[in-house]
């Protein structure tokens, strides 16, 4: 191979390293919820230029804040199997050049949100950024609470949406409680099936400091159940009828079925399964809640 081609292969290797950086599988979902709460709460028709700027502004935004946090835990990601390959540290790139590409998609994200989009949904922006990368990165090392405070950024998206739309009421935040609830059972979930990782970079989780698991299956239980009502709370809004209420019951009561089953035996498969549920559960609300608004 030429000097030239070893250049470019090296290149596009770095290029890489960048994009996982931005988690961009994760962030996948910030596009769909910010869609979802652009289409949901929009005033008038659909905009396509203020849709795109709105799902790639919140993208961006969302990239930076993935990059921020893998700078600032670099030190725990190397201890865990799952997470010591990426590229901070692996070594293949520098916790500066990772502040930088944060820095620069955060900036830009914001810029797009403000100018192509509105002042709103360049706020609530920055308050996902400030809140995950700020508050919820640094709090992991000290208390599992703080899966309550990752659970505000996660859910911040819809309402950037929606405030690209329209102006924010009680229907922008009852889509946020949605996806804040769904997180707290999804990521009990994940943090069960990676607890000897977790435990190895000594975070202060339920699935590590309680082994047995019994207070990860009560809580996950409780915030399940708690899904149950904030699901078909856009029905009782009139964002959405009987139809959306009736799939969303479905479905949240086969998540609690699966969640009382992890309850009961608290094994690693059933976990999976728990977890892979919640990795489709919001997606088919989402479907059914613009299904059912279109109809």
């Amino acid at each position: 191979m030429t000097s030239g081609a070893v250049g470019v292969a090296e290149q596009r290797d770095r290029l890489a390293d960048f994009v996982v950086l931005t988690k961009l599988r994760l962030n996948a979902l910030v596009v769909v919820t910010t869609g979802v709460g652009y289409l949901v709460g929009r005033v008038g028709g659909i905009d396509p230029v203020v849709f795109a700027n709105t799902t790639i502004g919140a993208t961006l935004v969302a990239g930076g804040a993935a990059a921020l946090n893998q700078v600032a835990e670099r030190d725990l990601d190397e201890r865990m199997l799952r997470t010591r390959d990426r590229p901070i540290p692996a070594g293949r790139l520098q916790s500066t050049d990772a502040t930088w590409l944060a820095v620069l998609l955060s900036v830009t994200g914001l810029a797009q949100l403000a100018f192509g989009v509105n002042l709103t949904a360049a706020v609530v922006a920055l308050a996902t950024l400030v809140s995950y990368a700020g508050i919820y990165t640094p709090l992991k090392r000290w208390t599992h609470w703080a899966v309550l405070g990752g659970a505000v950024p996660g859910a911040l998206p819809v309402v950037i949406g929606w405030a690209a739309g329209g102006p924010l009421t009680a229907g922008a935040w009852t889509l946020f409680a949605i996806v804040f609830v769904w997180q707290l059972p999804h990521f009990l979930a994940l943090t069960w099936l990676y607890r000897i990782d977790f435990e190895r970079a000594g975070l202060p989780l339920l699935s590590v400091t309680d082994p047995s698991g019994r207070r990860t299956a009560r809580h996950l239980l409780v915030y399940t159940i708690l899904l149950v009502p904030v699901s078909i709370a856009p029905s009782w809004l009139g964002l959405a009828g009987l139809g959306y209420a009736a799939g969303a019951t479905i479905l949240t009561f086969a998540l609690l079925f699966l969640a009382t089953r992890f309850a009961a035996d608290r094994s690693t498969d059933r976990a999976r399964v728990l977890f892979r549920a919640t990795l489709l559960y919001l997606p088919l609300i989402w479907g059914l809640l613009l299904l059912d608004a279109a109809g």
